[in-house]
């Protein structure tokens, strides 16, 4: 991403100190606790406290509005999953803010998926197969009316041939075309429209690196709709 949009002055700017005073406000038994600011988000600041509990305050207008959202969806999505998924709840404020318990875990990363053993990828990608299996069965009409909205369409192969393949190294461009070719062969998708996660990479994940086990995914925030 390019950049961050502008704080709106509405809403606190990230330090540490009014976060923890919001959260205390409405939580009071927190007060002795440990409060520690997390990675920056693309729409809100977390607040890490306890290394048990995250708080989400988000920047601007456009921020609470999908936060607001993507607690309306996880209401929906979690009861329905095997995954883990944060239990997450919205305090209105001002400011407003969510509230989840932690997902204990780490980032995977390609360099620390590449020295996980074939037994683990396998069970990795077992997990997040039953994921998306059991995310896709969702009732769109309910996710919809959660917030869940249409994503763009991919471009056309030949759009992406004439933009794409040009920036490509040479030992790549074979395999590029292929799979293009495989794309343009594939039949109208049977299941048609679905809601799905597509933000499912590593940065999403709370991964056990001393048990090789995914314990969660997180960041709803942009889940919507997809079909042909």
């Amino acid at each position: 991403m390019a950049g961050k949009l502008p704080y709106n002055t509405a809403m606190p700017e990230p330090n540490l100190d009014t976060f923890s005073r919001a959260i205390i406000r409405v939580f009071p038994e927190l007060k002795t606790s440990s409060f520690r600011l997390m990675t920056a988000g693309w729409h809100s600041t977390a607040v890490d406290v306890d290394d048990r509990l995250v708080f989400k305050f988000p920047r601007h207008k456009v921020a609470e509005r999908a936060l607001l959202r993507e607690a309306a969806l996880l209401a929906l999505i979690r009861p329905c999953l095997s995954m883990p998924v944060p239990d997450m709840s919205i305090h209105e404020g001002p400011p407003l803010f969510s509230r989840h318990e932690k997902l204990k875990g780490e980032h995977l990363l390609a360099a620390r998926y590449e020295e996980l053993p074939e037994h683990a990828r396998q069970r990795l990608g077992n997990d997040l197969g039953r994921f998306y299996a059991e995310l896709h069965r969702l009732d769109l009409n309910q996710m919809a009316a959660a917030g869940a909205e249409p994503v763009g369409t991919w471009q056309a192969p030949s759009t992406i041939r004439a933009k794409a393949l040009p920036l490509l190294a040479p030992r790549l461009l074979a395999r590029a075309e292929a799979t293009l070719m495989a794309y343009e062969s594939l039949p109208p998708d049977p299941h048609g429209i679905i809601y799905g996660f597509f933000d499912g990479h590593g940065w999403n994940m709370a991964f056990d690196h001393a048990r090789m086990r995914l314990n969660g995914l997180y960041d709803f925030v942009d889940r919507e709709q997809s079909g042909p």
